[in-house]
Order: C-alpha cells, then structure tokens, then sequence
C-alpha cells in the first residue's frame, strides 16, 4: 500500500460520501474498510520483510527505512480514522431520543 497523506485524505472523504444515499452506486463502506484492512496488512507484512531482509544482509538501509516509514504514515493514518470513527459513535451517543 502505497500511502500518502493525499491518498489517505482522498480514502477517507470516499467513504464520507458512501454514507450518502444520494452518491453514486460504488464499493460500500465495508467493501472501502475490508480494502483498506488488506492493505494496511500488506503494507506492515512489506515493512516486516524488509527488516528481516536489512538484518540477513539481503537488502540495502534505505529499502527498510522506506518500508518502515510507509508502515508508520500506514498506522497513523488508521488511528486517525479509528478515532473519527469513535468521535462519531460518542456524538450519535449523545443524541436525544
């Protein structure tokens, strides 16, 4: 998963606009977050293999340092949304009935 600060941007306001009925037909929001789960695990299993790779001589520095960077904007970017995610449920928790 080649994420940037852009394309989780462009993710995220993708599945604001899946919540509206009104929006075009297109993958559902658990379609998006089954997609973004698969991602997001490939990216750590791609971070994970380059530092094994670093440690048995196999592979240069800079391939891990970028594989570790893409798995830390990867977990930030999924706790930024886990924490949207929370915001929402406590506001609708609040709602009067």
């Amino acid at each position: 998963m080649d994420i940037s600060s852009s394309l989780a941007a462009g993710a995220f306001g993708k599945i604001g606009r899946l919540a509206d009925p009104g929006a075009a037909s297109g993958p559902t929001i658990g379609q998006s977050l089954e997609s973004f789960a698969r991602d997001f695990s490939e990216t750590l299993q791609r971070a994970d293999d380059a530092a094994r790779a670093t440690m048995m001589g196999e592979s240069d520095p800079q391939s891990m340092v970028e594989a570790l960077a893409q798995a830390q904007l990867a977990v930030e970017t999924a706790v930024t949304i886990r924490d949207k995610v929370i915001e929402a449920y406590q506001e609708i928790m609040r709602m009067q009935i």
